[in-house]
């Protein structure tokens, strides 16, 4: 049976962070701990697959192994081949392989460049703020950027229309040279053609030879419903342009939410605080709050509420990303004290406060007593 990809298992982007990918981890490891599937063998294989694929991730230098050559990194005979593991030409030329991913040497290209002198482009990054009931409901927004595109006259190759790039005679198209220095071979980049394997004679008028232009350019951008506060979304492809024909960059786009002047989020939750008069808290009553989506929802609240009472509201909260499930909303009264007193209505108070017993504020009650005990009962 196929391995599943590592970064499938973990339900995480190749381009997770290490905090990321622990965040996944523990989620999916409480899922599926076989202390909470006691007797499911799949829940248990699930689990051995989750700790496997976390094992594998966190780890720098296997990760980036696997990201290269996927579950054949970690088998027998490095890339798949039949002898033991260390052993046989397939281990050595996996270890180049390595070797060349990171350090750029053993006539390599180095990373993001192609042997035809192609480059990568670089990724961009895109801050966008959305209100609250954009990430409750989700939203297709329209963004301007600045960004390097590959030119349209030499179609990105650099070179003028109607000629193309040569192979650079001095290191044949490898962007490298090497010579010997005593026991060693020393190896360095092609000073000729700058690394890139080759050479434009006739560059292009419209970009000057790079291959690529600045321009601006319109983009839309699918918000989910249910996106946090510093969620990445990953455009592939839409980033800078790269030099002479090479593959373009990625847009990575990093979401704030903007403050909201009646609801709080934690997670999937909201927190409304909401006035309520003496009177109502005292006698019980109800009230109308206001709820995300727009609407409004009655709470009933009993009589005697104290000031800092929550009342929750199931599914009345954000909505999970990549779920049907809603978080609550949470209603804290707060209990405020009637200001700008009519003489009737002093009057009325002054009545009560003359008929009030030690009933009538059991929490006052109990912590004067406790204060009276602490001093000693004095």
């Amino acid at each position: 049976m196929a391995k599943r990809d590592f970064y499938e298992v973990l339900e995480v982007e190749r381009t997770a962070s290490d905090a990321e990918l622990k965040v996944a981890y523990r989620k999916a490891a409480m899922r599926w701990h076989p202390d909470r599937n006691p007797g499911d063998q799949a829940a248990e294989a699930n689990f051995k697959e989750i700790n496997a694929a976390y094992d594998c991730l966190k780890d720098a230098d296997k990760r980036a192994a696997y990201d290269r050559f996927g579950h054949a990194a970690f088998e027998q005979g490095g890339m798949g081949g039949g002898g033991p593991r260390g052993a046989g030409p397939d281990m050595s030329d996996f270890m180049s392989d390595i070797f060349d991913s990171f350090f750029g040497g053993g006539g390599g290209q180095g990373r993001g460049r192609s042997s035809s002198g192609r480059e990568r482009g670089a990724d961009l990054r895109y801050n966008m703020e959305i209100t609250l009931e954009d990430a409750f409901a989700g939203k297709t927004a329209q963004i301007r950027i600045p960004t390097s595109l590959a030119c349209e006259a030499c179609s990105g190759t650099g070179a003028k229309p109607g000629s193309k790039p040569r192979q650079c005679a001095t290191c044949g198209g490898a962007g490298k040279v090497r010579a010997s220095q005593g026991f060693f071979l020393m190896e360095r980049t092609c000073p000729t053609c700058q690394g890139r394997g080759e050479v434009i004679d006739d560059p292009c008028d419209a970009c000057g030879g790079a291959g690529r232009i600045t321009k601006e350019r319109t983009l839309e951008v699918a918000i989910p419903a249910g996106v946090e506060d510093g969620t990445r979304i990953r455009l592939s492809g839409e980033g800078e342009a790269g030099l002479r024909g090479g593959p373009s960059g990625d847009l990575y786009i990093f979401l704030s939410l903007e403050d909201h002047a009646l609801f709080q989020r934690d997670g999937a939750d909201l927190y409304c605080r909401v006035p309520i008069a003496m009177t109502t808290a005292a006698l019980g009553g109800s009230f109308e709050a206001p709820t995300i989506d727009g609407g409004r929802t009655r709470v009933k609240i009993p009589e005697g509420t104290q000031s800092g009472m929550q009342f929750r509201l199931r599914g009345k909260g954000m909505p999970i990303l990549r779920s049907k499930d809603f978080g609550d909303m949470y209603i804290q009264a707060v209990v405020e004290i009637p200001q700008k007193l009519s003489r009737k209505q002093r009057e009325l108070l002054e009545a009560f406060a003359a008929e009030e017993s030690e009933a009538n504020h059991p929490e006052s009650t109990g912590f004067f007593s406790r204060v009276k005990e602490f001093f000693g009962g004095a």
